[in-house]
Protein backbone atom coordinates (compact mmCIF):
# COMPACT_ATOMS: atom_id res chain seq x y z
CA UNK A 1 0.00 0.00 0.00
CA UNK A 2 1.06 3.61 -0.49
CA UNK A 3 -0.29 6.64 1.35
CA UNK A 4 -1.06 9.97 -0.31
CA UNK A 5 1.91 11.71 1.36
CA UNK A 6 4.35 9.09 0.03
CA UNK A 7 3.68 9.90 -3.64
CA UNK A 8 1.82 13.20 -3.57
CA UNK A 9 3.79 14.93 -6.33
CA UNK A 10 4.00 11.92 -8.64
CA UNK A 11 0.28 11.30 -8.13
CA UNK A 12 -0.40 14.93 -9.03
CA UNK A 13 1.55 14.51 -12.29
CA UNK A 14 -0.43 11.39 -13.20
CA UNK A 15 -3.70 13.12 -12.29
CA UNK A 16 -2.97 15.97 -14.69
CA UNK A 17 -1.96 13.56 -17.45
CA UNK A 18 -5.17 11.59 -16.89
CA UNK A 19 -7.08 14.85 -17.31
CA UNK A 20 -5.52 15.44 -20.73
CA UNK A 21 -6.43 11.91 -21.86
CA UNK A 22 -9.88 12.22 -20.30
CA UNK A 23 -10.65 15.51 -22.02
CA UNK A 24 -9.65 14.01 -25.37
CA UNK A 25 -12.08 11.16 -24.69
CA UNK A 26 -14.73 13.68 -23.62
CA UNK A 27 -14.59 15.27 -27.08
CA UNK A 28 -14.71 12.02 -29.09
CA UNK A 29 -16.55 9.20 -27.27
CA UNK A 30 -20.34 8.78 -27.77
CA UNK A 31 -22.10 10.23 -24.73
CA UNK A 32 -23.45 8.03 -21.94
CA UNK A 33 -25.42 8.77 -18.75
CA UNK A 34 -23.43 9.68 -15.62
CA UNK A 35 -20.44 10.64 -17.83
CA UNK A 36 -19.79 6.94 -18.39
CA UNK A 37 -18.19 7.69 -21.78
CA UNK A 38 -15.29 9.69 -20.33
CA UNK A 39 -13.88 7.17 -17.85
CA UNK A 40 -10.41 5.70 -18.41
CA UNK A 41 -9.93 1.91 -18.27
CA UNK A 42 -7.28 0.65 -15.85
CA UNK A 43 -4.73 -1.55 -17.63
CA UNK A 44 -1.86 -3.86 -16.68
CA UNK A 45 0.52 -0.94 -17.18
CA UNK A 46 -1.46 2.17 -16.25
CA UNK A 47 -4.58 3.63 -17.85
CA UNK A 48 -5.92 4.26 -21.33
CA UNK A 49 -8.47 6.16 -23.35
CA UNK A 50 -9.54 2.90 -24.92
CA UNK A 51 -10.39 2.89 -28.62
CA UNK A 52 -11.62 6.28 -29.87
CA UNK A 53 -12.86 7.52 -33.23
CA UNK A 54 -12.49 10.80 -35.10
CA UNK A 55 -14.78 10.69 -38.13
CA UNK A 56 -13.55 7.58 -39.98
CA UNK A 57 -10.23 7.44 -38.11
CA UNK A 58 -9.41 5.47 -34.96
CA UNK A 59 -6.89 6.20 -32.26
CA UNK A 60 -5.96 5.22 -28.71
CA UNK A 61 -3.71 6.76 -26.07
CA UNK A 62 -2.20 4.52 -23.38
CA UNK A 63 -0.23 5.74 -20.39
CA UNK A 64 2.24 3.05 -19.33
CA UNK A 65 3.77 3.55 -15.90
CA UNK A 66 5.85 0.38 -16.19
CA UNK A 67 7.43 1.60 -19.46
CA UNK A 68 7.37 5.31 -18.49
CA UNK A 69 5.79 6.12 -21.84
CA UNK A 70 2.63 7.56 -23.34
CA UNK A 71 1.90 5.36 -26.35
CA UNK A 72 -0.30 6.77 -29.12
CA UNK A 73 -1.78 4.62 -31.86
CA UNK A 74 -3.38 6.58 -34.71
CA UNK A 75 -4.73 4.34 -37.49
CA UNK A 76 -2.04 1.79 -36.65
CA UNK A 77 0.81 4.31 -36.56
CA UNK A 78 2.59 4.16 -33.20
CA UNK A 79 4.11 7.17 -31.45
CA UNK A 80 5.88 7.15 -28.07
CA UNK A 81 6.21 10.04 -25.63
CA UNK A 82 8.58 9.59 -22.69
CA UNK A 83 7.43 10.23 -19.12
CA UNK A 84 10.46 11.62 -17.35
CA UNK A 85 11.44 13.34 -14.13
CA UNK A 86 10.99 17.13 -14.15
CA UNK A 87 9.10 17.31 -17.46
CA UNK A 88 6.33 19.91 -17.51
CA UNK A 89 2.65 19.32 -18.24
CA UNK A 90 2.98 21.82 -21.11
CA UNK A 91 5.61 19.59 -22.70
CA UNK A 92 3.35 16.51 -22.43
CA UNK A 93 0.38 18.48 -23.78
CA UNK A 94 2.36 19.88 -26.73
CA UNK A 95 3.77 16.45 -27.65
CA UNK A 96 0.38 14.70 -27.47
CA UNK A 97 -1.39 17.29 -29.60
CA UNK A 98 1.51 17.52 -32.03
CA UNK A 99 1.07 13.79 -32.76
CA UNK A 100 -2.70 14.13 -33.14
CA UNK A 101 -2.46 17.12 -35.46
CA UNK A 102 0.31 15.55 -37.55
CA UNK A 103 -1.99 12.55 -38.09
CA UNK A 104 -4.95 14.80 -39.01
CA UNK A 105 -6.82 14.40 -35.70
CA UNK A 106 -7.83 18.06 -35.36
CA UNK A 107 -9.05 18.19 -31.76
CA UNK A 108 -9.10 21.00 -29.24
CA UNK A 109 -9.92 20.61 -25.56
CA UNK A 110 -10.67 22.83 -22.58
CA UNK A 111 -7.16 23.14 -21.14
CA UNK A 112 -8.20 24.04 -17.57
CA UNK A 113 -7.98 21.10 -15.10
CA UNK A 114 -11.40 19.96 -13.95
CA UNK A 115 -12.84 19.10 -10.49
CA UNK A 116 -9.61 20.04 -8.73
CA UNK A 117 -8.45 23.30 -7.09
CA UNK A 118 -5.43 23.56 -9.42
CA UNK A 119 -6.42 25.67 -12.44
CA UNK A 120 -3.26 26.38 -14.45
CA UNK A 121 -3.92 25.54 -18.10
CA UNK A 122 -2.15 22.46 -19.48
CA UNK A 123 -0.65 24.44 -22.36
CA UNK A 124 0.72 27.07 -19.95
CA UNK A 125 1.91 24.81 -17.11
CA UNK A 126 5.70 24.87 -17.55
CA UNK A 127 6.53 23.88 -13.94
CA UNK A 128 8.80 20.78 -13.84
CA UNK A 129 6.76 17.84 -12.49
CA UNK A 130 7.93 14.88 -10.45
CA UNK A 131 7.67 11.35 -11.82
CA UNK A 132 9.05 8.70 -9.48
CA UNK A 133 8.46 5.44 -11.33
CA UNK A 134 8.81 3.20 -8.25
CA UNK A 135 6.19 5.21 -6.36
CA UNK A 136 3.96 5.37 -9.43
CA UNK A 137 4.08 1.58 -9.77
CA UNK A 138 3.05 1.20 -6.13
CA UNK A 139 0.16 3.58 -6.78
CA UNK A 140 -0.82 1.60 -9.87
CA UNK A 141 -0.94 -1.62 -7.86
CA UNK A 142 -3.34 0.09 -5.47
CA UNK A 143 -5.57 1.21 -8.36
CA UNK A 144 -5.50 -2.29 -9.83
CA UNK A 145 -6.41 -3.78 -6.45
CA UNK A 146 -9.36 -1.40 -6.11
CA UNK A 147 -10.47 -2.10 -9.68
CA UNK A 148 -10.42 -5.85 -8.97
CA UNK A 149 -12.42 -5.44 -5.75
CA UNK A 150 -15.08 -3.33 -7.44
CA UNK A 151 -15.24 -5.62 -10.46
CA UNK A 152 -15.65 -8.68 -8.24
CA UNK A 153 -18.54 -7.02 -6.42
CA UNK A 154 -20.44 -5.46 -9.31
CA UNK A 155 -20.12 -8.11 -12.02
CA UNK A 156 -22.86 -10.61 -10.96
CA UNK A 157 -25.60 -7.99 -10.45
CA UNK A 158 -28.46 -8.21 -12.98
CA UNK A 159 -29.13 -4.50 -13.31
CA UNK A 160 -28.00 -1.47 -15.23
CA UNK A 161 -24.54 -0.54 -14.04
CA UNK A 162 -21.47 1.50 -14.87
CA UNK A 163 -18.45 -0.78 -14.72
CA UNK A 164 -15.33 0.20 -12.72
CA UNK A 165 -12.95 2.68 -14.31
CA UNK A 166 -10.86 5.76 -13.52
CA UNK A 167 -12.79 9.02 -13.19
CA UNK A 168 -10.06 11.48 -14.12
CA UNK A 169 -11.74 14.59 -12.69
CA UNK A 170 -11.47 13.31 -9.13
CA UNK A 171 -8.83 10.63 -9.89
CA UNK A 172 -10.73 7.78 -8.29
CA UNK A 173 -11.97 4.33 -9.34
CA UNK A 174 -15.76 4.00 -9.25
CA UNK A 175 -18.60 1.73 -10.29
CA UNK A 176 -22.36 2.44 -10.13
CA UNK A 177 -25.56 0.47 -9.66
CA UNK A 178 -28.48 2.36 -11.22
CA UNK A 179 -32.14 1.74 -10.42
CA UNK A 180 -33.89 3.46 -13.32
CA UNK A 181 -35.65 6.16 -11.31
CA UNK A 182 -35.15 9.79 -12.36
CA UNK A 183 -34.07 12.39 -9.78
CA UNK A 184 -32.83 15.58 -11.53
CA UNK A 185 -30.09 17.62 -9.85
CA UNK A 186 -31.49 20.79 -8.33
CA UNK A 187 -28.77 23.25 -9.45
CA UNK A 188 -27.75 24.41 -12.94
CA UNK A 189 -24.25 22.89 -12.95
CA UNK A 190 -23.01 21.17 -16.10
CA UNK A 191 -21.07 18.28 -14.51
CA UNK A 192 -23.52 17.61 -11.70
CA UNK A 193 -26.64 17.76 -13.90
CA UNK A 194 -25.37 14.88 -16.01
CA UNK A 195 -23.77 12.97 -13.14
CA UNK A 196 -26.72 13.18 -10.77
CA UNK A 197 -29.99 12.79 -12.63
CA UNK A 198 -31.26 9.38 -11.48
CA UNK A 199 -31.08 7.08 -8.46
CA UNK A 200 -27.79 5.22 -8.03
CA UNK A 201 -25.30 3.88 -5.51
CA UNK A 202 -21.63 4.56 -6.24
CA UNK A 203 -18.94 2.20 -4.97
CA UNK A 204 -15.61 3.96 -5.22
CA UNK A 205 -11.96 4.11 -4.24
CA UNK A 206 -10.05 7.30 -3.55
CA UNK A 207 -6.28 7.73 -3.19
CA UNK A 208 -6.41 10.33 -0.38
CA UNK A 209 -5.33 13.94 0.01
CA UNK A 210 -3.57 16.27 2.47
CA UNK A 211 -6.42 15.86 4.98
CA UNK A 212 -6.92 12.09 4.59
CA UNK A 213 -3.59 10.34 4.07
CA UNK A 214 -5.00 6.80 3.91
CA UNK A 215 -6.48 5.61 0.61
CA UNK A 216 -10.15 4.79 1.14
CA UNK A 217 -13.11 2.93 -0.28
CA UNK A 218 -16.31 4.98 -0.23
CA UNK A 219 -19.98 4.40 -1.02
CA UNK A 220 -22.25 7.27 -2.03
CA UNK A 221 -26.04 7.18 -2.58
CA UNK A 222 -27.91 9.53 -4.86
CA UNK A 223 -30.25 11.16 -3.98
CA UNK A 224 -27.88 12.21 -1.20
CA UNK A 225 -28.78 11.23 2.36
CA UNK A 226 -27.49 14.02 4.60
CA UNK A 227 -28.89 12.49 7.77
CA UNK A 228 -28.31 9.47 10.00
CA UNK A 229 -29.49 6.26 8.35
CA UNK A 230 -31.92 3.92 10.04
CA UNK A 231 -29.68 0.86 9.68
CA UNK A 232 -26.24 2.45 9.37
CA UNK A 233 -24.95 0.37 12.31
CA UNK A 234 -25.26 -2.72 10.07
CA UNK A 235 -22.24 -1.59 8.06
CA UNK A 236 -19.30 -4.00 7.93
CA UNK A 237 -16.46 -4.40 8.79
CA UNK A 238 -16.12 -2.81 12.22
CA UNK A 239 -13.73 -0.08 11.01
CA UNK A 240 -16.22 1.19 8.39
CA UNK A 241 -18.56 4.09 9.21
CA UNK A 242 -21.19 6.44 7.79
CA UNK A 243 -20.61 10.21 7.60
CA UNK A 244 -23.99 11.96 7.34
CA UNK A 245 -22.36 15.29 6.50
CA UNK A 246 -20.81 13.75 3.39
CA UNK A 247 -23.66 11.30 2.70
CA UNK A 248 -21.02 8.56 2.36
CA UNK A 249 -19.80 5.35 3.92
CA UNK A 250 -16.02 5.14 4.34
CA UNK A 251 -13.52 2.33 4.85
CA UNK A 252 -9.92 3.53 5.15
CA UNK A 253 -7.04 1.26 4.18
CA UNK A 254 -4.06 1.08 6.52
CA UNK A 255 -1.51 -1.37 7.88
CA UNK A 256 -3.96 -2.72 10.44
CA UNK A 257 -6.56 -4.00 7.97
CA UNK A 258 -3.92 -5.09 5.41
CA UNK A 259 -6.24 -4.60 2.39
CA UNK A 260 -8.37 -7.61 3.30
CA UNK A 261 -10.55 -8.56 0.33
CA UNK A 262 -13.28 -10.23 2.38
CA UNK A 263 -13.66 -7.08 4.52
CA UNK A 264 -13.93 -4.90 1.42
CA UNK A 265 -16.57 -7.15 -0.12
CA UNK A 266 -18.48 -7.09 3.19
CA UNK A 267 -18.28 -3.29 3.09
CA UNK A 268 -19.80 -3.18 -0.40
CA UNK A 269 -22.56 -5.71 0.29
CA UNK A 270 -23.61 -4.36 3.68
CA UNK A 271 -23.77 -0.77 2.38
CA UNK A 272 -25.77 -1.91 -0.64
CA UNK A 273 -28.34 -3.54 1.65
CA UNK A 274 -28.58 -0.47 3.89
CA UNK A 275 -28.91 1.99 1.02
CA UNK A 276 -31.43 0.09 -1.10
CA UNK A 277 -33.72 0.14 1.95
CA UNK A 278 -33.00 3.80 2.64
CA UNK A 279 -33.67 4.81 -0.99
CA UNK A 280 -36.79 2.58 -1.03
CA UNK A 281 -35.74 0.75 -4.16
CA UNK A 282 -38.30 -1.85 -5.19
CA UNK A 283 -37.63 -5.03 -7.17
CA UNK A 284 -33.97 -5.30 -6.21
CA UNK A 285 -34.15 -9.03 -5.43
CA UNK A 286 -33.94 -9.67 -9.18
CA UNK A 287 -30.54 -7.97 -9.28
CA UNK A 288 -29.07 -10.73 -7.13
CA UNK A 289 -30.50 -13.78 -8.92
CA UNK A 290 -27.47 -16.11 -9.36
CA UNK A 291 -25.94 -16.40 -12.82
CA UNK A 292 -26.58 -19.63 -14.71
CA UNK A 293 -22.89 -20.22 -15.37
CA UNK A 294 -20.46 -22.88 -14.17
CA UNK A 295 -18.14 -21.73 -11.39
CA UNK A 296 -14.69 -20.47 -12.27
CA UNK A 297 -11.46 -21.76 -10.77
Amino acid sequence: MIKHSEWKETKFTLHLLSQILGKIKLKTAPQQPQWGHVTLPITAEGFSTGLLFYHDRFFQIDLSISQAHIIMNVDGNLHTISITEQKSIKQYYDEIFSVLHEDQISLTINTIPQEMPYTTKFNEDDTPREFDQEKALRGLKLLQFAYHQELTFISPYRCRKLMPALFWGTFDISTLILHGKMAPFSEDKVIEKAAFDEHFIEFGFWLGDDDTDDPSFFILPYPFQFHPLENESDIEPEAAYYDANASEFFYHLNQENDMNSSDIQAFFHSAYNILTRELEWQGCSYYEVPLEMPPQL
